[in-house]
């Protein structure tokens, strides 16, 4: 029995463009724009949008 589409993960799916980042993603994005210098708090991070 075959997998559906919706379920196949990674590569086989195409490859889209996810629209979540991890937090380490978030913490380096913002870093990066000059958002944040240190993260000093556990919770509470600045909403992001990924670059395109």
């Amino acid at each position: 029995m075959s997998q559906h589409n919706s379920f196949k993960s990674g590569a086989a799916s195409g490859g889209n463009k996810r629209n979540v980042l991890k937090r380490f993603e978030r913490v380096e994005l913002l870093q990066k724009r000059g958002a944040i210098k240190t993260v000093t708090r556990v919770t509470a991070l600045p909403k992001t949008k990924p670059d395109a």
